[in-house]
């Protein structure tokens, strides 16, 4: 007996495990031969005294019963603000919509709407040109020592519904070509886009933050008056 088990315990069960999962031996299909044992003997069950009956009724202190009350995402939520503080960042975005042509304004940040907002666990991807009052100062950083200087710097980004949503730079990545990190990520993150020369060079720059903390906050600070213009 003791070596039937050594071979399967050492052999059997790692092969059947790597080839069919776990999930085999959750729905009992995993079996192995043993030894043909005689039918069980009939005892008696020993006598016991009934358990006490709960009062269903009862309530203890710091109980919930009811539904879920996990926040849900507000429909519309969009972001509407965005603010670098040591950096001197402070723009309305919007979303570029087609009565303003395909290449992106000025004076304003704007998102990409097929990816997420704040609060919805995906990425907020907001882009805007490296001009001054824009991005610029992000790419001015980026230059020196690949932007080592703004990781740990906080954004702040607002929303439709008049929350602030504070981020912290973790990563620079220069010379992007594509929005893989950003599509591919499955949690809360800020992705701030900026180019790195001028009209149609492809290379971009990407300062990806992760999330801090969230809160509701001034109406008026989370709606700033926009003044997008129209540029080349």
């Amino acid at each position: 007996m003791d070596s039937i088990w050594h071979r399967l315990r050492y052999r059997l069960l790692p092969a059947l495990l790597t080839a069919f999962g776990v999930a085999l031996l959750a729905s009992g299909l995993l079996s192995y031969t043993s030894a043909v044992e005689g039918p069980p003997i009939a005892r008696p069950l020993a006598s016991y005294q009934p358990l006490p009956t709960i009062d269903t009724t009862i309530t203890l202190p710091g109980a919930s019963i009811g539904p879920d009350v996990t926040p849900t995402f507000p429909a519309g939520r969009v972001a509407t603000r965005i603010v670098v503080p040591r950096l001197d960042i402070d723009l309305p975005i919007l979303l570029q919509t087609p009565k303003y042509g395909s290449y992106p304004l000025c004076d304003v940040a704007l998102y990409i709407p097929l990816l997420g907002q704040p609060g919805q666990g995906r990425a907020t991807y907001i882009y805007a040109h490296a001009r001054e009052g824009m991005f610029l100062p992000l790419l001015t950083v980026s230059m020196r020592n690949n932007g080592a200087r703004m990781l740990g710097m906080t954004v702040e980004v607002y929303t439709s519904d008049s929350w602030l949503f504070l981020y912290t730079i973790s990563e620079v990545n220069r010379h992007t070509l594509n929005l893989d990190e950003a599509i591919n990520t499955t949690t809360e993150r800020l992705f701030m886009q900026t180019s790195e020369g001028p009209n149609g060079t492809v290379p971009k720059l990407q300062v990806v933050a992760d999330y801090l903390s969230s809160a509701p906050t001034d109406p008026i600070e989370a709606h700033p008056k926009a003044h997008p213009r129209i540029c080349h």
